[in-house]
């Protein structure tokens, strides 16, 4: 074992109590608190932006094909297409492709008795994968099509539900509007189910139906259809997936991503990346800081031993190689007792989620946690590896230190 070495070690497990003892105890507080601070941010906000942006996508899927229409606002009654197999049956053998399912889109007056309320009808057909909504089906269950004619059932969100003051079973009248207002035709449905999504545009914007009723009332023909989305089965690559489909596409379609239909909720969840960085920053300055300031007192409180050591042959390279080691320890039990709190603090809130957060404001009730391995890991290395350069600093005062003032020193 090298000496230096030795020498740290008695320094670190010295069981006396002292001064540089509280403070070495103090440092490796800090930066445990650093560390854990630091993995609980990621995590949190990992955890954020896959929920929100995972509830997107189970809505309505990572990329819409449509009619192209330059001038037409995105999130509206679209154009009808033609329904093209070859196009639809290429996409669903693209390896990146988990679905691609045909909707359409009407605006409907529901009313009943007391009142009346203004949403978007999406029509899907029957075999729409309601599967991915599951989690969004807070009462009863998803409508079901039949195989002639159209469906009368309906799904509402609790939003637009407790607005009407109805729930599961309940018939209201649904009313659509012709786009000269020439004629205003109606339909008697039932409530089938009501879901939530938690994000407010969503839930207080659309009920679930039948495509082919929305065909029926626009004189659409049974292959025409609003458009497509499409689910990827991983969301990492859906530029480069929309840029590969926008190229097969026929002419007069187009493809757009979720982000650039809805780029106020991507924006705002982009936001939380700023919060996150600030947040590290902090703590790594917080940590770095810390540990500096307990190496320096180190030095001055070993001062003595520096001047025998000195005195007895040792060079300033030996001595700061003692501190270094020590500080290197100290960093290290900071670092892993950060890294096992952070991770222990997450997983309990993956678990029993004691940490709640207002729905209308953030769109999820439960904070989300998120681990992803290698952004812990960089975390823990790069941590290491800033303090141990940073440490370097301090030792330098080692070179400053007279033998025979330091021997003399009390």
């Amino acid at each position: 074992m090298k000496l230096s070495l030795f020498i740290a070690r008695r320094i670190a497990f010295n069981q006396q109590k002292s001064f540089s003892r509280f403070i070495s105890r103090l440092a490796v507080t800090a930066t445990a608190f650093s560390i854990a601070a630091m993995i609980l941010t990621l995590s949190f906000v990992n955890g954020f932006k896959a929920a929100i942006t995972g509830k997107i996508y189970r809505f309505w899927g990572h990329i819409r094909l449509q009619q192209y229409e330059p001038t037409k606002a995105i999130i509206a009654e679209e154009t009808p297409l033609f329904g093209n197999d070859t196009v639809v049956q290429y996409i669903q053998h693209m390896p990146e492709v988990a679905s691609i399912q045909p909707f359409a889109t009407k605006s409907i007056i529901l009313k009943n008795k007391e009142t009346i309320e203004g949403v978007l009808l999406k029509g899907v057909d029957k075999h729409y994968t309601f599967n991915k909504l599951q989690p969004f089906l807070i009462k009863g269950r998803w409508p079901t099509f039949p195989d002639t004619l159209y469906s009368k059932e309906l799904a509402l969100s609790t939003t637009t539900a407790q607005k009407m003051n109805v729930n599961i079973n309940d018939s209201i009248y649904v009313y659509f509007i012709s786009n000269d207002f020439s004629a205003t035709r109606y339909r008697k449905v039932c409530i089938t189910g009501l879901y939530k999504t938690g994000i407010e545009d969503y839930d207080k914007l659309f009920a679930i139906g039948d495509i082919n009723l929305i065909r029926r009332l626009n004189n659409w023909q049974p292959n025409q259809v609003g458009g497509y989305e499409v689910t990827l089965k991983t969301a990492i690559m859906i530029d480069s997936i929309n840029n590969q489909l926008f190229d097969i596409l026929p002419v007069d379609w187009t493809s757009r991503t979720i982000a650039d239909i809805y780029p106020n909720l991507f924006s705002w969840i982009n936001i939380q990346n700023v919060n996150e960085r600030v947040i590290i920053i902090i703590m790594a300055i917080v940590a770095i800081i810390n540990l500096i300031t307990c190496l320096i007192i180190l030095v001055l409180e070993r001062t003595k031993m520096i001047g025998v050591l000195k005195a007895l042959g040792a060079n300033n390279i030996f001595i700061q190689k003692i501190f270094l080691y020590h500080a290197t320890w100290i960093a290290c039990m900071g670092i892993f007792i950060g890294c096992s709190v952070g991770v222990g603090l997450g997983y309990l809130q993956q678990q029993f989620g004691f940490i709640h957060l207002p729905e209308e404001s953030y769109y999820i009730a439960v904070a989300p946690v998120l681990f992803i391995p290698w952004q812990i890991a960089a975390v823990c290395a790069t941590a290491l590896l800033t303090c141990f350069i940073t440490l370097i600093l301090p030792t330098f005062l080692i070179r400053k230190i007279n033998p025979v003032k330091a021997i003399r020193f009390q």
